[in-house]
């Protein structure tokens, strides 16, 4: 594994808050979009672009043309939010699309997180418990068996 390959398999395990100050160092600017995968895959490119070179002067000319021609939105102190904004699906719980991926007596078990429910094998379940039963025929904690949380040893 070549020095730039192995950098960007170590920022893909740095936590947020040191890709959010490699982001600084890199951009010099705080970043928009603080999202883990964002910040690695742009500091990544960054890295490339020293080592290998940015874009070429036509491309670079050709790319200012193309922003010339956008439209921007209004500036962001001055947009509105209307309507409900939705939180977490619940605590503790993955975002929704998110796909849990379960390996259970040789069967691969993929469950897709929706707004109100999870989707598998064709049906929707109202809570992960009842998929892990559909699964398995017995009853189950849904998050224990996912391994989405740990049987606490008291």
């Amino acid at each position: 594994m070549n020095a730039i390959q192995s950098e960007i398999t170590r920022l893909q395990s740095l936590p947020k808050a040191k890709l959010i100050d490699l982001y600084k160092i890199k951009f010099g600017k705080v970043p928009r979009i603080t999202h883990r995968e964002f910040l690695w895959k742009r500091i990544a490119w960054k890295i490339q672009e020293a080592k290998f070179g940015g874009l070429s002067r036509p491309a670079q000319e050709t790319l200012g043309k193309l922003i010339a021609e956008i439209e921007l939105p209004p500036a962001e102190d001055s947009r509105r939010v209307t309507g409900k904004l939705r939180g977490p699906h619940k605590p503790g719980m993955p975002s929704v699309g998110t796909i849990i991926t379960k390996e259970w007596n040789g069967q691969r078990i993929h469950v897709e997180i929706l707004d109100k429910g999870f989707a598998w094998n064709g049906e929707t379940y109202r809570s992960l418990t009842a998929v892990a039963k559909a699964v398995t025929g017995t009853h189950w904690n849904g998050k224990l068996f996912f391994g989405l949380t740990k049987r606490s040893r008291s």
